[in-house]
């Protein structure tokens, strides 16, 4: 996974509650176990509507997606950070995630920013008059700042030092490589 410290580009705003992990990318589109592929499927039915937010020209290649409160309840869906991420989000700003959701877009690299409910809400607004609004999150100071807003934003240490270090769950055991040799050369030896 790539390291994240700095996301800056313009946002996709998606002020909508509860948004489930089958709402993301609904079941049909769960075939592959790749991790690509799966932009394509991204709120599948909304995007049937020529109205919907991601279907409108001013917002092509926004990098952040604005959401509301509960981003990404529902069943645990490794599918919905992935849908997310090759689509080209890089970060997610809501006032709140579910847990599960939150812990699998870690592991992939995708920054998830937790702000108050009315600066979401005054974001969105903000990013809905002007498209081309730049804002920037800043993962090393743990800030945020656009659209005349700027905000701390919580992070865990662990995930902070993860997501510099763009360390999956497969480079943070690497990184015990010589723990893990020691330690079988240790269990294979002759026992009493």
């Amino acid at each position: 996974m790539k390291a994240v410290q700095t996301v800056q580009g313009r946002a996709v705003p998606l002020w909508r509650a509860d948004i489930d992990t089958d709402q993301i990318v609904p079941s049909e589109a769960l075939k592959n176990i790749g991790r690509t592929g799966f932009g394509r499927y991204l709120f599948g039915e909304w995007r049937d509507d020529p109205d919907f937010v991601l279907n409108q020209p001013q917002h092509a290649g926004a990098r952040i997606l604005i959401a509301g409160p509960n981003f990404g309840c529902g069943s645990s869906r490794e599918h919905a950070p992935w849908a997310l991420q090759d689509y080209g989000f890089d970060a997610i700003i809501a006032p709140s995630f579910a847990d599960i959701f939150k812990n699998n877009c870690t592991k992939v690299g995708l920054l998830t920013v937790e702000l108050p409910e009315a600066d979401v809400q005054r974001l969105a607004g903000a990013i809905e008059q002007e498209p081309d609004t730049a804002l920037t999150i800043d993962l090393v100071t743990r800030t945020f700042s656009g659209a005349g807003l700027e905000r701390p934003f919580p992070v865990d240490d662990f995930t902070r030092e993860r997501l510099l270090g763009g360390l999956d769950d497969i480079a943070m055991t690497l990184a015990h490589e010589d723990d893990i040799a020691a330690y079988e050369a240790r269990r294979d030896s002759p026992r009493p």
